[in-house]
């Protein structure tokens, strides 16, 4: 089946076009770019709207397996399809040292049965570390612990992950012997390392140095993760010129963001360990409470105390980033979008929604970026991070991963009470050619694939 996208204003960053042309595609692939309306099965009109490549979230915590062994695909709280629904086509997720299954098995799922969007994963630290028995955060592995993680991991690279994934903040126990042994077999192969770093604030800069210098020993392109919640906290100028001085020194590193200025993580993190309070600068009060029976209530020391001790996997909300270092990370040209988005059965932090669009409403229409450089964060820079050349592009031969949106109605609706509400203005997501999503709703929620390195 063809399809040719009309009258539409294209925007592909990867090639520096910005024109008026038409696509047709065919076969799930680019078939021709041309002035021209030949002819087509299927015509899209796409006059006053923007046509780019398909989204890419580089960070974001994929949908959890139920007990029937199959991926959960609920429309009200499956994030894969909160993805999509925002022109997400492919995502990266076992991300932070969290796999929900075994990776392997989660991409054969995936070409099983399909997906709302294009899956590619990371080996997380943190699941394989648990996998190979040892449960104690806070602690080392042993040797012979070491030694099953890094076969368990050299597997999951074989089966086509994209590189490891290292939680340093949520495994305080996690050494430099350990972390270098870990992510040899990235060097052996070609892959990335990405991580939430072991500290934010004003720690920041010690946790930079930690895990770019293994990267730099290993030769390994490095992606750092969520770069907002890290050094949002009056750190960015700082962080944004020592990422800077490894990238001119020769290290393959770039970061990414999401457009909000409040993080998520679960309330039993390690995250809010004492001293936190200090950290922050702040009070108890910071933190909404996204699950259980305080639900959209702010915490005081009671509630706190009470949900790390009875429900340590509720997910929170902490309200404490600064505006001004989330619009100076999103500014860089060496950041791009990465919602990190995590839902627990529907429940938890917008950006699982909402931050695609947000991008376009919230910092292009607001005169913090322009429209180029949005869709060159959301396409071309993970694209080429993660080596995907027949994505983030629309040359001929291209996967036909296809977003159209109005750039003056695109806008994000998921809020802190409600965080799976889809947006508006994206008139259709396309997947291989095929229509996936139309006005932000699921058409068909099993075009994606398993994406392999």
């Amino acid at each position: 089946m063809s399809t040719l996208i009309k009258n539409g204003l294209l925007i592909d960053p990867a090639n520096l076009v910005q024109a008026k042309l038409n696509l047709l595609l065919e076969d799930g692939r680019v078939k021709l770019v041309t002035a021209a309306e030949p002819q087509a099965d299927v015509v899209l009109d796409a006059a006053g709207k923007v046509v780019c490549p398909g989204f890419i979230d580089i960070h974001m915590h994929e949908d959890f397996v139920g007990e029937d062994g199959l991926i959960e695909d609920d429309d009200a709280t499956s994030i894969f399809r909160c993805s999509l629904r925002m022109g997400v086509t492919a995502v990266l997720g076992g991300q932070c040292g969290i796999n929900r299954y075994d990776p392997a098995k989660y991409l054969d799922l995936v070409d099983a049965y399909g997906a709302p969007v294009n899956v590619a994963l990371l080996a997380g630290h943190g699941y394989m570390r648990e996998a190979c028995g040892n449960k104690d955060n806070y602690g080392p592995v042993n040797d012979a612990e070491l030694k099953l993680m890094v076969r368990k991991i050299e597997e999951a690279l074989d089966a086509g992950c994209f590189g490891v994934s290292y939680g340093l903040r949520y495994v305080p126990g996690l050494t430099e012997k350990e972390m270098l042994a870990t992510a040899a077999p990235c060097a052996a192969r070609n892959r990335l390392i990405a991580a939430h770093v072991r500290d934010d604030a004003e720690g920041i800069f010690a946790a930079t140095k930690e895990f770019l210098d293994v990267a730099k020993k290993l030769h390994l392109s490095a992606q750092y993760s969520h770069i907002g919640s890290m050094a949002g906290f009056g750190q960015m100028a700082k962080f944004l010129a020592m990422i800077a001085e490894y990238k001119l020194n020769g290290l393959d590193v770039s970061c990414d963001c999401y457009p909000y200025y409040a993080f998520s993580t679960a309330i039993g993190a390690a995250t809010y360990d004492d001293g936190w309070l200090e950290r922050y600068h702040c009070d108890y009060d910071v933190i909404e409470m996204c699950e259980g029976k305080y639900k959209g209530q702010r915490c005081t020391a009671e509630i706190f105390a009470e949900e790390r001790r009875e429900h340590p996997e509720h997910l929170t909300v902490c309200h404490v980033m600064k505006e001004a270092d989330v619009d100076l990370a999103l500014g860089s040209l060496n950041v791009m979008l990465g919602s990190d988005g995590i839902m627990n059965k529907g429940q938890g932090h917008p950006r699982a929604a909402g931050s695609f669009p947000r991008l376009f409403s919230q910092f292009v229409r607001q005169g913090k970026l322009s429209l180029e450089e949005a869709v060159r964060m959301c396409t071309a820079m993970p694209a080429e991070k993660l080596g995907l050349t027949h994505k983030g592009n629309l040359r001929v031969g291209a996967d036909a991963d296809i977003v159209i949106f109005d750039p003056a109605k695109i806008e994000d609706k998921a809020t802190f009470e409600n965080p799976t509400l889809p947006g508006e203005g994206i008139d259709y997501v396309l997947i291989a050619g095929e229509i996936a999503a139309k006005d932000c709703k699921v058409v068909n929620g099993s075009l994606g694939r398993a994406l392999r390195k």
